[in-house]
Order: structure tokens, then C-alpha cells, then sequence
């Protein structure tokens, strides 16, 4: 159990009852248009699946900050991702979300502290995230504190694709 001074959590990983506490985590933050527009059973909905899909698939791991109380105070998702070209495997973070009465606490940290063990476990050879300039926690420099190194080098592109209705 880690103690963030006001707040004691533990990490472990993810099961499909959190699916309500990742949701809620996600809709408080009101930065995604998709999860703003939709009722909070769609958000549900969709993070079951996925969260689903990444339980039955060993290429997936999802950590959550589980409060004494049983809440969740913040999630992370990583994806492992075997190169051909490097002596490991790398681990994206693409996802590492805590709750806004928690952030500051420690809590993000004991998330990647907790990815950084388990990829050591698998043999990884590196760790990898995003993080947008404009967020709060690129600004006060929450990953480059922990050691991560902003590869100035490289550029992010992304291709948006149709989503079918189903």
C-alpha cells in the first residue's frame, strides 16, 4: 500500500469492475470530444470492450490505484510491442490518467514505477509514451522528473480512419 500522505492506494491490475471508475476518471477530465458527446453508459459500453480485449491478450497490461475505499484514483494502459530491429521489446504508455482530487499525490508516479517493474520483468528494452505540450503535466515537466527523455528527433504523426456504425 502506498501512502500519498492524504491518500493510501495500491496498484494492481485492472479487472472488469473498474470499468466505472476508468469511465468516471475519463469523463472528469473533459478532454476527449468523443466521451464529452456520448451518455455515460456509451463511455461504459466501449471501455468494457476494450478493457475485455486487453484482459484476454498478454500483449496488453492495464494497472489501476486502487483507494483504500476501493476506489479508483488512476489507470495506465500499456501495450507491448516486440521490434525486429531492437534487442527487446518496447512498452508504449498509452494511456495514464488520475483523478483530478488525487493528481500531485504520487499516484502517477507509483503507476509508472509499477509498468517500469513489469516490463523489466518481460525483458523490454525501452518504455515509450505521448504527451501533449499543452498538458499540465508536460508543463511542469512530470515525465522528464522521472527520468523520461523527450526525443526532440522524432515527429508524431497520426492518420485518422473512418469509423464504421455497427
Amino acid at each position: 500500500m502506498h501512502d500519498g500522505g492524504k491518500l493510501n492506494w495500491k496498484i494492481r491490475l485492472a479487472e472488469r469492475g473498474d470499468v466505472r471508475g476508468i469511465a468516471a476518471i475519463l469523463r472528469e477530465l473533459g478532454w476527449f470530444t468523443v466521451i464529452d458527446s456520448e451518455a455515460p453508459e456509451q463511455t461504459e459500453t466501449r471501455i468494457h470492450e476494450h478493457l475485455r480485449q486487453c484482459l484476454t491478450d498478454d500483449s496488453h497490461t492495464v494497472l489501476v490505484a486502487e483507494a483504500a475505499g476501493g476506489s479508483i484514483l488512476g489507470y495506465t494502459a500499456v501495450h507491448w510491442l516486440p521490434y525486429l530491429m531492437l534487442p527487446g521489446s518496447d512498452g508504449y504508455v498509452s494511456e495514464l490518467f488520475v483523478t483530478d482530487s488525487a493528481r500531485g499525490g504520487g499516484v502517477g508516479t507509483s503507476l509508472l514505477e509499477a509498468v517500469k517493474t513489469v516490463a523489466m520483468r518481460r525483458g523490454c528494452y525501452r518504455l515509450m509514451l505521448v504527451n501533449r505540450k499543452t498538458r499540465e503535466s508536460y508543463r511542469r515537466g512530470f515525465y522528464h522528473k522521472l527520468g523520461w527523455e523527450e526525443r526532440a528527433e522524432f515527429a508524431n504523426f497520426v492518420l485518422h480512419l473512418p469509423v464504421e456504425k455497427t
